[in-house]
């Protein structure tokens, strides 16, 4: 047996239940009385047994229409529930965003733009993939994620990138070098020192190895290594001096590393948004994408030696 009921049908049910009574239940769902009894009926005919007890006094379920309130209880609710989040992901109030990452920007920029974006969306769910920049793009490319954030200079044409915000490199080295008593350092300081390298498939490595190749700077022995614990460990072990964007210092936190700004020249790397134009975002990836482009606006917090970059007007 197939039986064709739709969501006003069961909601009829549910209110001639709660009021107990036609006449109190027209008046909830503002029908004629008249036009309620024949509802009923429908439906008892559709169903093929008594759902109700009629007497002069009240109605109340039958056997069978105590086992059918309770179907039709659970699929009320669920249909408002549904109802009630597609309403929030069409105000962007509800729903999920994904954001790709470079890890340095994922432990260190994204924080505080996703504290604010959740403040008035406490509802969304967030995921955040971080990887190397290859990776990272390919995630925007292939439409597993809604966004990302990377550098500049990797991002293809075929997607869209808007500068958000700048990170200087800076110097890092371990508590006693000769470089703690150097107030400022510039890139031909590095000269003959031993280093710690990020290894050659991160974005940080081409930054530095350019500047290095401008600058005809010779660096002594090289350990490379490709994350960022491994590089703040050792070089915090004395293993050398390493260059790194200021959004990085944050996540060497565990150790204990100094640092200085490094001039002439001035390294910097550009931070972008990136999307692909051809795929359309909703309104909640909207609402994310509207929150980085206004960061420097609302001042949201970045680490030192990096800073937002005014959207344009």
């Amino acid at each position: 047996m197939s039986i064709d009921l739709s969501i006003r049908h069961l909601r009829v049910l549910v209110a001639v239940a709660d009021a107990g009574g036609y006449s109190a239940a027209a008046r909830t769902l503002h029908v004629a009385q008249s036009s309620l009894s024949r509802a009923v009926l429908e439906i008892e005919h559709r169903i093929g047994v008594p759902l109700f007890e009629r007497t002069t006094r009240h109605v109340r379920p039958t056997p069978d229409g105590e086992e059918f309130l309770v179907i039709a209880r659970r699929l009320i609710a669920d249909f408002d529930a549904a109802l009630n989040h597609f309403q929030g992901y069409l105000e962007g109030t509800r729903g999920s965003v994904s954001i790709a990452a470079l890890p340095s920007l994922a432990g260190s920029m994204l924080p505080p733009v996703l504290s604010a974006f959740r403040e008035h969306r406490p509802q969304v769910s967030v995921s955040v993939r971080d990887g190397l920049s290859q990776e990272v793009l390919a995630h925007v490319a292939g439409g597993t994620v809604d966004m990302a954030v990377t550098v500049s200079p990797t991002v293809p044409p075929s997607l869209h990138a808007q500068r958000i915000a700048v990170d200087r490199f800076v110097c890092v080295f371990p508590p006693g070098h000769r470089f703690d008593g150097c107030k400022r350092l510039t890139w031909r300081d590095l000269e003959g020192e031993p280093f710690v390298a990020f290894d050659a498939g991160t974005s940080i490595r081409a930054y530095v190895d350019a500047t290095l190749r401008e600058t005809g700077v010779e660096l002594g022995p090289v350990t490379e290594a490709r994350n960022i614990g491994a590089v703040a460990g050792l070089t915090a072990a004395g293993l050398g001096v390493s260059m790194v964007p200021a959004l990085v210092v944050p996540m060497m936190g565990f150790v204990k590393l100094r640092r200085r700004v490094v001039a002439e020249p001035v390294v910097e790397r550009d931070i972008c948004l990136v999307h692909d134009p051809m795929r359309p975002l909703s309104r909640t990836a909207r609402g994310l994408m509207a929150t980085l482009l206004q960061a420097a606006a609302h001042d949201l917090h970045l680490p030192t030696g990096a800073r937002w970059t005014p959207a344009p007007t």
